[in-house]
């Protein structure tokens, strides 16, 4: 795998001289073991699904320790649910002792419920996606996050006017269609692509999601993410949902939960601060990865993607994680994001909200913005009398679209 350097480098640097114990987050295949290596490159390395690492770590674990008691890469450490525990007997002993333990899981399910019980105070925790197009192209992290690092006011959009493309558009477009998995995009052989793709997903239903649910219906669960990534970028109903497959609201939930835990699926909540008392309240998402939703829908060129019935709900769903992705390599702490819609369609695609203030996002596929389509968008920022909201679009520069509504090109982010 590649060693192309990744945004979050510095921020797992820093989660090491705080913690003695800092987990690698995220799905299967984005680089987790690649990066912890390259950070760590003379650290012992143990991956618990080899049954030898296994064997050795969890047979006796105090001697373990006694031979490896710092300086440990751990793989895929929710193999060994004890091992939260086990840590933190070990980290009290010397809690000034930090850098000891650098750790990586693939899902987060019961992952966090135990890290929350064992190693609260005692662990970072940091969420790696697949590529962000500036990591896919070797460019260092597009100037447009800085705006984050302080609160948003009047002089933001004059920041935002002076900004340059980070990438092409035709590089924007070859991530969104292909995607960030860093070893397929990076072979450049149409042929291992699709055939990654194939494994990879069959590995994800057949392997991965049978070993954490082994009474779990297979091809169901296999027919619902087909289903999702269809939806991806849109309001998800339950219950609808669940008549479509035959199966129970309950099991529609559950399903969520499996596909959010195991990191191919983003949740995203309704914003319900709003002036408006009418908001939807139903969940909306999309796949993490946008290769993995055309891939799933069987979408392998460019002109099929532009023809596709929900490109623009799939262009959302990438923009908005590449967006994700970019906050999550700052230092900006204690932020979320949000979407909105009232019941009579009003909508804006992507609230931000956090210590820099709260930033309304409408995220379009054309390149021309008209007025109608960012109303609900004004609307929001007047009156929540807010400094300024933004339009993604395929535009070729910054313009000022209305008043503190500013237009940004996809190739910015």
């Amino acid at each position: 795998m590649t060693d192309l350097k990744r945004n979050l480098e510095t921020k797992i640097n820093d989660l090491l001289t705080f913690f003695p114990v800092v987990i690698i987050l995220g799905v299967r295949q984005c680089g987790k073991t690649t990066l912890a290596k390259i950070l760590r490159p003379n650290w012992r390395y143990f991956d618990l699904e080899r049954s030898r690492d296994y064997d050795f770590l969890t047979r006796d674990f105090e001697f373990f320790i006694k031979e490896h008691s710092h300086s440990i890469i751990i793989d895929e450490a929710q193999r060994y649910p004890k091992l939260f525990q086990e840590l933190r007997s070990v980290v009290d002993r010397d809690r000034k002792h930090k850098n000891r333990f650098l750790l990586t899981g693939s899902s987060s399910l019961d992952l966090i419920i135990n890290v929350s019980e064992s190693l609260a105070g005692r662990v970072g925790l940091v969420e790696l996606g697949t590529f962000k197009a500036n990591e896919r192209y070797a460019i260092g992290l597009p100037e447009l996050y800085k705006i984050f690092d302080k609160e948003l006011n009047q002089t933001t959009i004059d920041y935002l006017k002076n900004l340059e493309s980070a990438i092409s558009h035709d590089q924007l477009m070859q991530i969104f269609l292909k995607g960030g998995y860093p070893e397929p995009v990076l072979e450049k052989d149409e042929r291992f692509y699709a055939a990654w793709m194939e494994n990879y997903f069959q590995t994800y239903i057949q392997r991965d999601i049978r070993t954490l649910f082994p009474r779990l219906d297979l091809v169901k669960y296999q027919r619902f993410v087909t289903m999702l990534s269809a939806l991806s970028g849109t309001i998800i109903n339950r219950s609808q949902a669940g008549r479509s497959l035959d199966i129970s609201e309950k099991a529609i939930r559950d399903y969520l939960q499996i596909a959010e835990g195991s990191y191919i699926w983003r949740n995203t909540p309704c914003y319900e601060k709003s002036v408006s008392k009418s908001v939807v309240k139903m969940p909306k998402g999309n796949i993490r990865d946008s290769g993995l939703t055309n891939y799933i829908q069987g979408i392998t060129r460019r002109d099929q993607l532009l023809n596709y019935p929900n490109v623009g709900a799939a262009f959302e769903a990438y923009i908005s994680e590449e967006i994700i992705k970019g906050i999550q390599a700052t230092e900006t702490v204690n932020w979320n994001h949000y979407y909105f819609r009232t019941r009579n369609g009003a909508e804006i695609d992507m609230i931000l909200e956090g210590p820099f203030g709260t930033l309304p996002i409408e995220i379009k596929l054309g390149s021309v913005v008209k007025q109608r389509q960012i109303q609900t968008l004004k609307n929001f920022v007047y009156n929540n009398n807010l400094p300024l909201g933004i339009v993604i679009n395929n535009s070729d520069d910054v313009q000022l679209v209305a008043e503190r509504i500013v237009q940004l090109p996809a190739t910015f982010i």
